[in-house]
C-alpha cells in the first residue's frame, strides 16, 4: 500500500448528501445516502467540490427516458482525489499515464462518460463510445451530484487541473474549469463537426469539391480550381442557445475568426427570450463591432426569415443543432441548404426523425450526430476557456455563461426553474448550507 495508490475505500463507511430523481418524472429529492467506496483496481473516489446541472440532465426529469430506478444525478463534477484503487502505482507502465502519477489530495475535473483510455475507441479520439463507456448519472453509474463520486477507469477518464493549467500557464476557477467536463468540449465539438466535414473544408480551403482533400493518386489535373471570394460566403445556423448552444456559438465564431479570406455570418436561434438576451449579453463581449453584424441573435421565425434573405433562399452552409428534440432537428433541415450539413450534439431521445430518406436524398444533406468525445476535444476546449474568461470565468454577471452556485438545499426549485427556462447554468456547491 503506497500513499499513491490504496484501498482505504473498501473500508470507509458513512453517509453523503446526493441530489436523487424518482422516476417517472419531475420528482427531485436530496437525501443522506452511503458514500461510494472503491470495487475495482482502476477506480478513484472524489470529493466533489462543484457539480453541474445540464440540459441533459432534463431528459429524465422530464420522464423522456425509459427510467424505472431512482438515481443520483448530475455528470459534470470537480473535486479531489480522496481514495484510489491498486492499479495507481509509480510503477504502473503501459497504461494512460494517470495510473503512474494522480496521487491523492489531486484535484481533477471528470468528462461526463468513462473511458478507459486504452481500447481501439479510446485510441482513435473517439473516447465517448469507448468500450467500458458508461455515462455519469445513470442507473449504472451514480453521479456528481453528490458529495462523493466513485470513478470508473479513472486512469483514463480523469483530467488532472494541474496538468491542464500548466499547459495554458494561468490559474482558474474550479467553477470555469467545471465547464470542460462536458458543455464547453460538447461545443467544440458541435463546431469542429460541421468545418472539419468535407463539404464546408472545401469552401474554408478555396477548393472546388473534393478536390481540397484526399483523391486517388492515379487522377492527374492541370489545375484544381480555386473558388472565388463570393463562393466562400458561409452562413451557419445555431439551434438552441441554452448553455451548450453558447458554448458552441463562442466556439463557432473563435474557429471562423481564425480563417483568412472568407466572409461569415451566423443567425442564433432560440424560441425563449431570455436565452436570446444572454447571448446579446454574450455577443456584445465576444465580436467586434461590425457592419453588418457577424452574429444575429432571432426567434424561430426572424432566424428563418433571415437566412433567406442573407441566401437568396438557399439556406446554411451548416447548422449546429443543440436541443436534442425533433422540432429543432426539423427546423435544422429545413434552413440547410443542399450540399449542407447538420451537425447535432442534443441528446435525442427515442421518437424517429422527423424526416425520411427521401427527403435527405434530394437535398444531399449530412448528417452527425451523437456524444461529444470530451478526451480529444480537451485541448482547443481548453485554449478556448482561456481565451474566452470574458465568458467562461464570471458567475451572475450579464455575459457569464454561469449563472449562480447554489446549495443542495435549492435543488428541488432550480430544477423546476431551469425545466421552464428561467435560468441559465446553475452549478451545486455540495458543501455549501
Amino acid at each position: 500500500m503506497t500513499a499513491m495508490g490504496t484501498d482505504l475505500g473498501r473500508e470507509a463507511t458513512g453517509d453523503q448528501r446526493a441530489v436523487r430523481f424518482y422516476p417517472p418524472a419531475y420528482d427531485i429529492r436530496v437525501e443522506t445516502v452511503s458514500m461510494p467506496v472503491i470495487v475495482d483496481p482502476d477506480d478513484a473516489v472524489i470529493k466533489v467540490t462543484l457539480a453541474g446541472l445540464c440540459g441533459s440532465d432534463l431528459h429524465a426529469y422530464r420522464g423522456h427516458e425509459e427510467v424505472d430506478v431512482v438515481r443520483t444525478c448530475g455528470h459534470e463534477f470537480i473535486g479531489e482525489v480522496v481514495a484510489l484503487g491498486s492499479s495507481f502505482n509509480p510503477n504502473a507502465s503501459e497504461r494512460p499515464l494517470l495510473y503512474s502519477t494522480l496521487k491523492i489530495g489531486d484535484r481533477v475535473v471528470s468528462p461526463f462518460t468513462v473511458s478507459c483510455g486504452e481500447c481501439h475507441f479510446c485510441r482513435l479520439g473517439f473516447s465517448s463510445r469507448c468500450v467500458f463507456s458508461a455515462l455519469f448519472g445513470t442507473p449504472d453509474l451514480p453521479g456528481g451530484q453528490a458529495q462523493f463520486v466513485r470513478v470508473p477507469k479513472a486512469g483514463g477518464t480523469l483530467f488532472k487541473v494541474e496538468n491542464i493549467t500548466s499547459v495554458l500557464h494561468s490559474g482558474l476557477s474550479d467553477s470555469s474549469l467545471l465547464l470542460l467536463a462536458d458543455i464547453l468540449p460538447t461545443g467544440v465539438f458541435a463546431a469542429l463537426q460541421a468545418l472539419q466535414h468535407p463539404k464546408i473544408t472545401s469552401l474554408l480551403c478555396g477548393k472546388q469539391y473534393p478536390h481540397h482533400g484526399f483523391v486517388p493518386r492515379y487522377v492527374q489535373l492541370e489545375t484544381t480550381p480555386n473558388l472565388s471570394f463570393d463562393d466562400r460566403n458561409f452562413t451557419f445556423a445555431v439551434v438552441g442557445l441554452g448553455p451548450v448552444g453558447i458554448c458552441a456559438l463562442v466556439s463557432l465564431l473563435d474557429m471562423l475568426g481564425d480563417v483568412p479570406a472568407i466572409n461569415y455570418r451566423v443567425v442564433a436561434i432560440d424560441p425563449v427570450a431570455s436565452r436570446r438576451e444572454k447571448v446579446k449579453s454574450v455577443l456584445a463581449v465576444l465580436t467586434p463591432i461590425a457592419t453588418p453584424p457577424r452574429a444575429v441573435v432571432a426567434d424561430i421565425e426572424e432566424g428563418k426569415q433571415l437566412v433567406k434573405d442573407w441566401t437568396d433562399d438557399v439556406g446554411c452552409n451548416a447548422v449546429l443543432e443543440v436541443v436534442g428534440n425533433n422540432s429543432a432537428l426539423l427546423l435544422a433541415y429545413e434552413i440547410v441548404r443542399p450540399f449542407g450539413v447538420i451537425s447535432s450534439v442534443g441528446v435525442h431521445q427515442a421518437p424517429p426523425v422527423p424526416f425520411t430518406g427521401r427527403d435527405v436524398y434530394k437535398k444531399n444533406v449530412s448528417f452527425d450526430f451523437g456524444r461529444c468525445p470530451v478526451r480529444a476535444m480537451l485541448p482547443i476546449a481548453a485554449a478556448l476557456l482561456l481565451k474566452r474568461q470574458d465568458v467562461f470565468g464570471g458567475v451572475g454577471e450579464p455575459a457569464s455563461l454561469i449563472d449562480r452556485i447554489a446549495s443542495f438545499n435549492d435543488a428541488v426549485a432550480i430544477y423546476e426553474v431551469f425545466d421552464k427556462g428561467g435560468c441559465g447554468k446553475i452549478l451545486f456547491d455540495p458543501w455549501k448550507n
